[in-house]
């Protein structure tokens, strides 16, 4: 079966998440891309469990859970949600899952993760060598361009991404071509 390149891509680099200082994916979005059950995947692992150590996978404990919980906006205990905490892999984690789960979408996909993976440390590679460059800039040039410094080190810091509303949002209220309203 053929893997979407595009599409699977976007789709992990908005699955990656961050836990333990590490770059992860969870079991849940996992199952999603392999097209398997969550239950399944860690049927999987747990049969083979002895390919999976810490440093390849680890389970959340309920302080990080909530905290994904809470940025992913996932369904309550007792409502239909999961019951256990989930499991994160990291890149080793995932590769080793290649060797578990042997279908040809779980092999296509295990390569679209990796090449994900690949992109991000090429990423932060090339972020670190611009960060180390405009220091040296700023300690040769010794504080005259504070203002301009400063302004680059907000570009090339992390990116705050804006929350998206959540719920109803009524349409902007309509302008007649008078500047006035509409409404009689």
């Amino acid at each position: 079966m053929a893997v979407r390149r595009r599409t699977n891509i976007e789709t992990i680099q908005r699955a990656l998440v961050r836990a333990r200082d590490d770059v992860v994916l969870l079991d849940s979005d996992l199952a999603m891309l392999y097209g398997v059950d969550v239950k399944v995947l860690n049927q999987a692992v747990k049969r083979n469990r002895s390919r999976f150590p810490a440093d390849f996978m680890f389970q959340l404990d309920q302080r990080e859970a909530a905290r994904l919980r809470s940025q992913f906006v996932t369904a309550k205990k007792g409502r239909g949600g999961r019951r256990t905490l989930p499991y994160a892999f990291t890149e080793q984690g995932v590769a080793m899952l290649s060797s578990v789960l042997r279908s040809e979408r779980a092999i296509a996909v295990n390569v679209e993760i990796m090449r994900t993976f690949v992109r991000l440390r090429r990423h932060a590679i090339s972020h670190q060598d611009l960060a180390r460059k405009i220091e040296a800039l700023e300690r040769k040039y010794d504080g005259q361009f504070s203002v301009v410094f400063a302004a680059l080190r907000e570009l090339t810091g992390p990116a705050v991404r804006p929350r998206r509303a959540i719920g109803f949002l009524p349409p902007p209220p309509r302008q007649s071509g008078r500047g006035r309203s509409s409404v009689r």
